[in-house]
């Protein structure tokens, strides 16, 4: 959308913005589609990894020991060529704004980028933002319940200023200055955001200049500025490889889809930052399996198990008997196609090379009050561009199963914070 917007502080509360996201597929010349599928399934499998071992864990809050050293709407790019996450955001960062690209990430809460000087940076597209150089950019005090919130925060005696760190479960990580910044969407502007202004940082990141954490806890972007934007944000992920569309993220009420189909977010015991929904079953060709029941997807008293909507994952992992249930049926049900052999984490594919049109059978995922039946181009993927297709789901031995982009593919996907629930609506692209 082509619509420029006045200053976020200066209008209604209540008012929304809408950005493009464009896919970083598109601007790569120098990868084969191959090349760019494989990486991003070895991605994939870090992501999850990283998600299992973080769900796993119960998380330190309020540790004091020091680290080691409106509304709007922004475009979104698909980070696979730079080598880190999923999506990417352009955003300006302080005053004047530097513009860089951000990964969107509902699976982080934490915003951070890299920042001069530098004691250990990652390759990134645009220039290091220097903090030294914006006239508003803010440390936050030791004592200030900003820094309280962090689950692993320190303190700089000499400076008496907040300092953060962030490690992921592949071994990435990010420390270094927590401070208040603006945040610019275009010609939007976002005061007094609490960012990570990062002097170490190492990982899969490689290409962006840092995330913007849309996770569900207090110190993510839509924790932080929920007020403004009435607690909703989201948005549509177009088919990277069959739609000149553009991906998009909303914020704000124009976020909420009124043809989304509405499913209750759950509340994780020990563990604020993913988005948990409860899946109740699963239909393959009409038919209910019998063998999935909602007490494999259970989350627990003490946070263990449950289904996460997550942004950054690709591929939909289920815990195995449930998989393994889906894709024998699933199997039944296409076994008038040729067999393929198996692909990466793929154990179902298909050799479609000399056929236009084909009957799959239907896939529809139940939630509490939402029943989502997927498009076939978002459970059957081309893998490679010799006409073969996969089943693009996998099992899992985690406890953990995880509702992965390719599913949520041409869905707006609406987080209503305030309503406590997400939505899906078909076709929420357009």
């Amino acid at each position: 959308m082509k619509r420029v917007f006045d200053d976020i502080n200066k209008s209604n509360k209540n008012s929304s913005i809408t950005l493009n996201l464009d896919h970083i597929d598109a601007l790569s010349t120098n990868r084969t589609p191959e090349e760019l599928f494989s990486s991003r399934l070895q991605r994939d499998s870090r992501r999850v990894k990283s998600i299992a071992t973080l769900a796993a864990r119960i998380p330190r809050r309020n540790t004091t020991h020091a680290p080691r050293p409106g509304g709007f709407s922004s475009s979104v790019v698909s980070g696979l060529s730079q080598g880190s996450g999923e999506y990417f955001t352009r955003l300006g960062v302080g005053t004047p704004a530097r513009y860089v690209y951000m990964v969107l990430d509902t699976g982080s809460d934490i915003v951070w980028l890299q920042c001069a000087p530098c004691r250990r940076c990652y390759s990134q597209s645009d220039p290091i933002f220097d903090p030294r150089k914006s006239r508003t950019y803010s440390t936050i005090p030791c004592s200030s319940p900003l820094c309280r919130r962090l689950d692993s925060a320190g303190c700089n005696t000499r400076r008496r200023t907040c300092l953060y760190q962030v490690s992921y479960g592949d071994g990435s990580f990010t420390v270094g200055d927590f401070a208040t910044e603006t945040l610019t969407f275009r010609r939007n502007r976002v005061k007094g955001v609490a960012v990570g202004c990062g002097h170490d940082n190492e990982g899969l990141f490689v290409g962006a200049a840092g995330l913007l954490g849309l996770g569900k806890g207090r110190l993510s972007f839509p924790g932080q500025t929920g007020r403004r934007f009435n607690q909703k944000f989201s948005y549509c992920l177009v088919d990277r490889s069959a739609s000149s569309k553009p991906s998009s993220v909303v914020f704000g009420n124009a976020a909420v889809s009124r043809t989304a189909k509405f499913t209750p977010l759950l509340s994780n015991p020990k563990l604020d930052t993913f988005y948990y929904v409860e899946l109740l079953g699963i239909s393959i060709g009409g038919t209910r399996l019998p063998g999935v029941a909602a007490s494999l997807f259970k989350l627990d008293q003490i946070g263990n198990g449950g289904v996460i909507i997550d942004s950054g994952t690709s591929v939909t992992r289920l815990v195995r008997p449930a998989y393994v249930a889906m894709r024998d049926a699933f199997r039944v049900g296409a076994k008038s196609l040729k067999r393929a052999p198996d692909y990466s984490l793929f154990d179902t594919c298909f050799d479609l090379s000399h056929q236009n049109e084909v009957k799959v059978p239907t896939v529809v995922l139940h939630f509490r009050g939402a029943d989502v039946s997927l498009p076939a181009t978002n459970y059957l993927i081309p893998v490679d561009t010799n006409g073969k297709f996969c089943f693009a789901f996998a099992g899992t031995m985690s406890g953990l199963s995880i509702i992965g982009n390719i599913q949520q593919q041409g869905f707006r996907v609406v987080y209503d914070l305030m309503g406590s629930r997400v939505g899906f609506a078909p076709r929420g692209c357009a």
